[in-house]
């Protein structure tokens, strides 16, 4: 175990086995839920439940063994709900055209991984802009999930309103919101999963969801999405701004996430041991994980905030990670009950994890006119138009266009106007 330098650490193997199970019961949800958003573009959702397992277990395992730190990768929430429902039924991509912008954003990732380019990022875009992107994929995924369960549909007079609260499916759909909220908030150990499971059996009693036949099988296959990726179909000068949006989304995603993680235990700190250089692993390790994700037939992958659990649990080396990445083994054979889930006990986490998202808000500094301008453009647009993209490109324009109005061009670096330029030219090449 010299690989984890495990007595530099302060840990134990047995410490870092109980961190890996409890990261693994509080991010388990993600198989099934990742597998329903994105079968929703046409994927079959039995190669997908495979190849969520398969990435998860491969970018966890790859961490660990990579960066030595506790932190756990799978698909990301928030892109692999854009990948659905913004690239494949909004902008009516072919999903084999999606995976090209996910691999193509993953490379780019990854050669940037070892510039200081990511670093001219981060001090080029205000980290309220950051906070106001995460909040604004959270109303996103939200208003995605909310619309999946059939509580907010479309209406003639109003543009949406409110589903019909008699239909048994969009009350299971609630009940399955009530579990999530309260089972969260008294913070109990793996909630989301729980909240799923707990609202599953209660479809399945009733009626309202065929109950699962069987519960174990051996792993389906992958191969009806496996390198089906179109990269040739991504190369298009107006899909330009999408690969940007993924890149730019992944990284704050990687960043935000490692450094809420990293806290509890100095694990980034500068004065850690090796504190950053392990945050520049496992950023590389994320790259790798995006590129072969969409080799695999999935989303961008990212690191997972519930990596925390297992921090607080008291794992402090990438053998954390590896005994997580090992207890997803079992999720490949779970296939029979994976399926019989029913959406319904699927979308209120996609809501959940939209709420935590957009907490973000509660830290931006509003007395600046420029950021509560491109904040509102960013967060409000994101949901109306089932495009971050959308939401991006305003809120950059927005930041620039009142930032030269006041003439306050020390506010306006490279970075931004790189990046109020890419956001205009999403709108003129279309």
């Amino acid at each position: 175990m010299n690989l984890f330098k495990l007595k530099e650490h302060q840990t134990t193997v047995a410490k870092e086995a109980s961190a890996g199970f409890t990261t693994f019961l509080t991010m388990m949800y993600i198989i099934p839920v990742n597998a329903t958003i994105m079968s929703e573009a046409g994927m079959p959702i039995h190669a997908l439940i495979a190849a969520t397992a398969w990435i998860t277990i491969f970018s966890t395992i790859l961490n660990g063994l990579w960066a030595n730190t506790p932190v756990a990768m799978s698909v990301g929430m928030g892109l692999n709900a854009y990948f659905t429902f913004g690239l494949v039924l909004g902008m009516k991509i072919p999903w084999e055209t999606a995976l090209g912008i996910v691999f193509l954003s993953g490379i780019i990732f990854l050669a940037l991984c070892f510039t200081n380019f990511r670093i001219w990022v981060l001090k080029s875009i205000p980290m309220d802009l950051r906070r106001a992107i995460s909040a604004g994929i959270g109303t996103f995924i939200s208003f995605v999930g909310l619309k999946q369960m059939g509580l907010i549909v479309h209406n003639d007079a109003t543009l949406v309103g409110l589903g019909n609260l008699n239909d048994a499916n969009i009350l299971i759909g609630v009940l399955g919101l009530f579990f999530v909220v309260v089972f969260w908030a008294l913070k109990i150990k793996g909630a989301f999963i729980v909240a799923v499971f707990a609202t599953s059996i209660v479809a399945w009693v009733t009626g309202v969801a065929p109950y699962p036949t069987e519960f174990f099988s051996m792993p389906s296959s992958i191969a009806p999405i496996f390198l089906k990726l179109d990269i040739a179909s991504a190369f298009s000068l107006s899909l330009l701004p999408v690969i940007i949006t993924f890149f730019i989304t992944d990284l704050f995603d990687s960043l935000g996430t490692l450094s809420g993680v990293g806290n509890r235990a100095n694990i980034f700190d500068k004065n850690a041991i090796d504190g950053v250089k392990k945050l520049e692993k496992t950023l590389e390790a994320d790259a790798a994980a995006t590129v072969a994700g969409s080799l695999l037939g999935v989303s961008t992958t990212t690191a997972f905030a519930e990596s925390a659990s297992g921090v607080e649990e008291g794992g402090r080396t990438g053998l954390t990670a590896v005994f997580t990445g090992l207890f997803f083994v079992l999720t490949l054979f779970m296939l029979p009950l994976f399926s019989a889930i029913p959406a319904n006990a699927i979308y209120p986490v996609l809501i959940m994890v939209g709420v935590l998202m957009f907490s973000e808000l509660g830290k931006v500094d509003y007395s600046d006119s420029a950021i509560v301008l491109a904040v509102f453009f960013i967060v409000i647009l994101m949901p109306l138009t089932y495009s971050i993209t959308t939401g991006l490109a305003f809120g950059f324009i927005a930041y620039f266009f009142v930032r030269l109005v006041k003439r306050e061009f020390e506010y306006l670096n490279l970075g931004i106007i790189v990046l109020a330029a890419i956001s205009l030219l999403s709108f003129i090449v279309r």
